[in-house]
């Protein structure tokens, strides 16, 4: 992206950096990012930044494209640290999250995913995917969409789903798993929940608010 700078400079800019790396690759020492309306709108070289309402210095770091992730389990962030599976197999591991996992509800689903993208975006994160595969109650999907909107973090999560309980030769108890038209049901909706929550959200910033 080239430095133009634009008549009416920029809501934010991101200036002083020890290094500034491009979607190119190339490497700006001293460079800076221009930002309006939550979208980069420039980069360049020192001596061409555009005025700004907000300036940051970023002496001392390197700033770069947001990181992608694209494998998640969010929801399980609530357990990471519960001692009985602090130091065994993955298959215990697993087993005995299963029974905790099956409690969960949208509140819990919520505050996850709060939890989980403030984590990724402290790290440098812009966008994640998300594999939601447990759901022993409807609608989990739907709260961790709003979270993300709520956030305004870039989301695009799968609906995950087991079809097979431990009575079945899988692993999961029956309380999270569902049956295929019980899954073909919601992963046909939860598209069209992401789309309405980013239709909300596309008309707050249209009229000033959140």
């Amino acid at each position: 992206m080239s430095a133009t700078v634009y008549p009416g400079g920029a809501d934010l800019l991101v200036r002083d950096a020890d290094v500034l790396v491009t979607m190119t690759g190339e490497e700006i020492p001293g460079g800076w990012v221009g930002i309006d309306r939550g979208l980069v709108t420039a980069v360049g070289r020192p001596g061409t930044e555009p005025p700004a309402t907000e300036v940051i210095s970023a002496r001392g770091s390197l700033v770069t494209p947001g990181l992608i992730n694209t494998h998640h389990h969010i929801y399980q962030n609530l357990t990471r640290s519960f001692a009985p599976i602090i130091n065994v197999d993955f298959w215990d591991w697993l087993t005995t999250l299963y029974g905790i996992w099956s409690r969960i509800d949208e509140e819990a689903v919520y505050v996850s995913t709060v939890v989980g993208l403030t984590e990724l975006a402290l790290g440098g994160c812009t966008t994640t995917t998300d594999h939601l595969y447990v759901h022993p109650r409807p609608n989990l999907i739907d709260a961790e969409i709003k979270a993300a909107s709520d956030l305004g973090f870039r989301f695009h999560p799968t609906r995950g789903s087991m079809s097979l309980s431990l009575k079945d030769g899988g692993l999961p108890p029956d309380e999270v798993v569902q049956d295929d038209d019980e899954i073909l049901a919601d992963s046909e909706r939860s598209p069209e929940q992401g789309r309405s929550h980013q239709r909300d959200g596309e008309r707050s910033e249209k009229h000033g608010e959140g």
